[in-house]
């Protein structure tokens, strides 16, 4: 539901928001003032934080909006109570839909009390005063009972502890005023049209850079132009549709490449940059992250094509950026040889010599620079598996979800002047090719013969789960899931390295809501 409603349409621009609320929302939520309702004007959101409570009302209390007339209102909800950029700085991986994130909240009585039925940024990504949240807890005894079973609670006093101790904890925490808030309501937003410089990457593919190009349409949203090349030097060319929520919180559905895709990116504050992810429409866990910058003119070096190049062996490398010269620096012990320019990137080829000290390179372009972009080795010192933890979902087989793939890669590394891999001063050398193995993980996975059953394919780090069960072919004819231990192992002159990682094969996620 979600690429529709937040790309918006012709007609959602000259809707009326508030006659909606007045119309379709006050019978429930009673005015309690000038452009103030009872309930709706005590919370804030982002765009998917809205788009849900809609979607609740019309499923659960019958309230009939078109598709246009949701997103009217999710525009006018998040720009008079969305939320600031810095108070969604630490939890847009569940926004941007990023695969294999691991919370890391800190407050185990969060987690606890949160946290086990769906995501604790869910809750960060909203915000309102005690008086609200013990609303909240109410609104969960009632409409999901079970909720007392996740929280644990034959070990705890559970409802004194979501009646009171939770809203006052929470108030505190995450309450309705705030002064980012206040300040970014009040500032001037930036304007995204214009000609932006993108460079992404995409895992299991590779870089992807070029422009993009947006401007104004005359329904209040933007259209979008890209003309981008991936790591190869194919072209990735499409557009479609973006819509900006709240200032800064850029939506996008657009057609690239041949493929539908979705974008869920922020401008900075400044309106100079934007960054985020885009995905596949029909299977999230397959995108790239973003970065784009706004080109003004001047030089401005944004990316790299690769990250790294053998002593002693050449490459072809784009770089992506506005106004670059045709003469590029590697730093020592790389040659440059010019190849193409275009406004937005330029190609050349460079080669490193045999005697080239092992070690990051600092790419200069016109007075721009990327440092910690670009390293020469002479043999790589260790190989880890990113992520380390991974997740993959059976499905498909003409069934109603489809399965759910995993990305891997073998990511090459440097010990760094400490001599020990591991560690902070490691260099970094980017994805290399690797030979992908899979094999039970413990013996619980050996006795369920987990290697044999979860997986169809893993070529090129690409690990394709099984069809959905039950498996009358398994022990217990239980589902196609697993437990595996994923090894990737690259060559590496006479000799192998590899790394290790984990991957877990699972069932079918039946509800994918916009925020997990």
């Amino acid at each position: 539901m979600t690429a529709g409603l937040l790309s918006g349409g012709a007609a959602a621009e000259t809707l009326d928001p508030k006659a909606l609320i007045t119309e379709r929302c006050a019978s429930c939520h009673t005015p309690e003032g000038t452009d103030s309702w009872k309930r709706i004007s005590h919370i804030r959101k982002t765009p998917e934080g809205w788009e849900m409570t809609l979607f609740r009302m019309g499923h659960l209390h019958g309230a009939k909006l078109s598709a246009n007339e949701a997103t009217a209102l999710i525009r006018y909800l998040s720009d008079t109570q969305g939320l600031a950029p810095s108070e969604t700085a630490d939890y847009r991986y569940i926004l941007e839909r990023q695969p294999n994130v691991s919370e890391a909240e800190a407050d185990e009585g969060l987690v606890t009390t949160c946290a086990r039925c769906h995501s604790f940024a869910r809750v960060a990504l909203q915000r309102r005063d005690a008086d609200e949240w013990l609303k909240l807890a109410n609104f969960h005894v009632g409409q999901f009972p079970t909720a007392e079973y996740q929280f644990m609670s034959r070990d705890h006093e559970y409802w004194k502890r979501i009646s009171t101790e939770m809203p006052k904890i929470l108030g505190d925490r995450f309450p309705y005023q705030t002064a980012a808030w206040t300040a970014w309501k009040d500032a001037d937003k930036p304007d995204p049209a214009g000609t932006w410089i993108v460079s992404a990457y995409q895992p299991g593919r590779g870089a992807i850079g070029g422009s993009m190009a947006v401007a104004p349409a005359a329904d209040g949203t933007y259209t979008v132009t890209y003309d981008l090349v991936d790591a190869s030097g194919q072209p990735v060319a499409g557009g479609g549709l973006a819509t900006v929520f709240g200032g800064y919180e850029w939506r996008a559905s657009t057609d690239l490449g041949g493929g539908s895709m979705r974008e869920i990116m922020a401008l900075s504050e400044d309106g100079k940059t934007l960054s985020g992810r885009m995905f596949q429409a029909d299977a999230d866990e397959i995108g790239a992250r973003v970065t784009a910058v706004k080109a003004d003119g001047q030089p401005t070096l944004v990316g790299l094509s690769q990250a790294s190049l053998k002593a002693g062996e050449s490459k072809t490398v784009t770089l992506y950026g506005d106004a670059l010269p045709s003469t590029v620096d590697f730093g020592p012990g790389i040659t440059v040889a010019p190849l193409t320019a275009a406004g937005d990137r330029v190609t050349v080829k460079v080669t490193a010599a045999k005697d080239a000290a092992p070690g990051w390179r600092t790419v200069k372009a016109g007075g721009s620079e990327l440092s910690q972009a670009f390293a020469v080795y002479k043999s790589v010192d260790s190989v880890k598996v990113e992520p380390e933890t991974a997740v993959a979902r059976v499905g498909g087989g003409g069934g109603a979800m489809a399965a759910i793939t995993a990305q891997l890669e073998a990511v090459g590394y440097l010990n760094g002047a400490d001599g020990e891999p591991g560690t902070d001063d490691d260099v970094r050398l980017g994805a290399l090719p690797a030979t992908w193995t899979a094999a039970n993980r413990d013996a619980a996975a050996e006795a369920m013969e987990d290697a044999k059953f979860a997986l169809t394919s893993h070529g090129g780090g690409l690990f394709q789960p099984a069809l959905a069960g039950p498996n009358p072919q398994r022990r217990f004819g239980t589902n196609n899931v697993g437990d595996l231990a994923v090894t990737a192992a690259v060559k590496n002159g006479g000799k192998t390295v590899t790394g290790e990682g984990r991957l877990v094969v699972t069932v079918q996620r039946w509800n994918d809501p916009p925020i997990h």
